[in-house]
């Protein structure tokens, strides 16, 4: 499915009364999936215990 069809098909499924900004939130959710697809297919992924190696570094507060 295209980017456009993607977005027409969230949007058309939205309720009358949907605001600029919820769309606009939807069609930033919808490309940030995509790009997380894309990077995973394209094998630009960290394992979990690393994830869990990187915050366990991080300053707490």
């Amino acid at each position: 499915m295209s980017d456009k069809q993607a977005v027409l098909e969230a949007v058309s499924q939205m309720p009358d009364t949907v605001s600029f900004d919820q769309i606009h939130d939807e069609v930033a959710l919808l490309k940030s999936l995509r790009e997380g697809l894309a990077d995973s297919e394209a094998g630009r992924v960290i394992s979990h215990e690393e994830v869990k190696k990187r915050f366990a570094s991080w300053p707490s507060n």
